[in-house]
């Protein structure tokens, strides 16, 4: 069975198509700059050629329609046919609390969806786009859709519940529902492979790094709590969002430099982060750099990260009374030995130590970085989300007797 598997973002389409026979990855690739100035198409066929088109692209179903034709390409593409795609599987972000699973898509699903717009207005939008996209070049294919939130919908009220009016939440919806669910489910799976134990006899810490990021409890499996909320602005100090903080900061801001509030989200949103502090970037490489030249803000915005990671890695192991295993992932979480390092220095009460030289050359796509006697286990994990997005789709057409 062959799963083509879809990320939809404003601006970009990541992809590809996996065969679920081995789950090996048959085709990949991403489109960026959809929209604007500078439109591109990369695509990367297992063992042929990579294809490259530069050509304007307005909207996800245009975009979309390229990508099926280089999929069917005689000389860079993987099938000969799109009836060879059994089923798409579709990222999307938000679903409130209507769906805690994988989804076969239909009209109702598409409703709910829409309903959910005001709490991902970045990004439900684009992710329906994408699903719409779909049902116009392939009509009929079975797909799925694949919730960020889903994993969380088992935090408990304690954990996901605002201390505001109780009918903003019953009216509104308004409560945490945490992200990058598919990432810390995969992480949690693959971690109780490594450890050869049982995932539901064991206390996690999975930690999603990269330039939007989140910490999230997993006890027995189970999603008890995640630094993400209603958004994903809430939380860590990430790249360019703020993160955690006073929500009289809003109205404050808005107030000193006369801007609107819609402004001022966008401010937290996008100019925030280890950006706002360091005023140099939202990459870590580059903040890295410039710290080594001396650079006080640039070594105090990455020790404010490093800081907020371990506030909440300290606090998810009081929450579950014990921890297991910490996992790293993401850009950072799997690239950055510094800031792995920074993150779990001084945690050696806590059973917490890591081999400074396994942290500094890891090899593969997961390995162990703790010491022989850390009580815990550290590790790095490349998350595979569109895996799990495939395996989730797998499985859902196959219970729907779609194959």
């Amino acid at each position: 069975m062959l799963v083509l598997v879809l990320n939809c973002g404003s601006s970009s389409i990541k992809y590809q198509l996996i065969s679920m026979n081995d789950e090996t990855v048959i085709a990949k690739g991403l489109v960026e700059r959809l929209g604007i100035e500078g439109s591109r198409l990369k695509h990367e066929t297992i063992g042929k050629d990579t294809y490259v088109l530069q050509k304007p692209m307005q909207t996800h179903t245009e975009a979309i329609g390229y990508i099926m034709d280089v999929l069917v390409d005689p000389e860079y593409g993987a099938l000969k046919d799109l009836s060879e795609i059994d089923a798409i599987g579709h990222r999307v972000v938000h679903a409130g609390e209507k769906y805690s699973s994988s989804v076969l898509i239909n009209d109702d699903v598409m409703a709910a969806l829409e309903e959910c717009v005001d709490l991902a207005p970045l990004h439900n939008p684009p992710n329906m786009d994408g699903i719409r996209a779909c049902q116009q070049v392939m009509p009929g294919r079975p797909m799925v859709a694949v919730f960020d939130t889903a994993f969380h919908q088992t935090m408990r009220p304690e954990s996901y519940l605002y201390a505001i009016p109780y009918d903003a939440y019953e009216k509104f919806g308004i409560r945490k529902y945490g992200f990058h669910g598919t990432s810390h489910k995969y992480m949690a799976i693959r971690a109780a492979e490594m450890m050869n134990v049982d995932v539901n006899d064991l206390k996690l810490i999975t930690c999603h790094l990269g330039n939007g990021a989140s910490v999230s409890a997993i006890k027995h499996g189970r999603s008890v709590d995640t630094s993400m909320g209603l958004t994903p602005l809430e939380g860590l100090v990430m790249g360019t969002r703020s993160g955690d903080m006073d929500p009289s900061v809003v109205a404050v801001l808005t107030d000193k430099l006369g801007i609107s509030h819609d402004e001022t989200i966008e401010m937290l949103n996008k100019k925030s982060g280890v950006l706002g502090i360091s005023g140099i970037s939202s990459d870590f490489r580059d903040l890295e750099a410039a710290m080594k030249k001396g650079d006080k803000r640039a070594e105090l915005a990455l020790r404010v990260f490093a800081h907020k990671v371990r506030f909440y890695i300290g606090a998810y192991i009081a929450e579950m009374n014990g921890v297991d295993a910490i996992v790293f992932t993401g850009g950072i979480g799997e690239n950055d030995a510094y800031m792995r390092n920074l993150i779990l220095s001084n945690l050696g009460n806590l059973g917490i130590k890591i081999d400074r030289t396994k942290n500094a050359s890891i090899t593969g796509d997961q390995s162990f970085l703790s010491t022989d006697d850390s009580r815990v286990a550290v590790m790095v994990i490349t998350s595979k989300e569109e895996l799990m997005i495939a395996r989730e789709t797998y499985d859902i057409v196959r219970r729907n007797r779609y194959i």
